[in-house]
């Protein structure tokens, strides 16, 4: 079964903020309100961010529906990402710059899957829909 991409986009340094936005356009008629969309979203964008800083400065996000979820997918073509920083994802000292994309993810999604290697890493977000509206 085939499931909606809603959007499916190479990325580079100079489309981040671009790219984000047309994240939010793809959310909005989805449902997804409040802090759920905003985490979501800064979920996103730290691990885009994260690929360009870090994975070779380019790759692609799919963002699709499946099963009641919105879903993710963020990979690259760099050299992948240490075992020790998947070990154990814990919040940075409150000094330490950086090293809060990942931990965030795993705080704002229902769910993180992260498949790494030498030759890449691909990163999965993933948010349920039905959970109830904020007020």
């Amino acid at each position: 079964m085939a499931f909606p991409v809603l959007l499916d986009r190479s990325f580079g340094e100079d489309d981040i903020t671009v790219l984000r936005h047309e994240v939010i356009a793809r959310l909005a008629p989805l449902g997804l309100d409040g802090d759920r969309r905003h985490g979501y979203i800064l979920a996103v964008n730290e691990v885009i961010t994260n690929v360009v800083l870090h994975a070779g400065g380019h790759g692609r996000l799919v963002l699709r529906v499946e099963d009641g979820s919105v879903w993710c997918l963020v990979t690259d073509s760099g050299p992948g990402i240490p075992g020790d920083l998947l070990d154990d994802i814990q919040a940075p000292e409150a000094f330490e710059v950086g090293g809060r994309g990942l931990w965030l993810a795993h705080q704002l999604c229902d769910e993180v899957t992260t498949a790494t290697g030498p030759i890449g890493t691909s990163i999965g977000l993933r948010i349920r829909l039905d959970v109830a509206r904020e007020s």
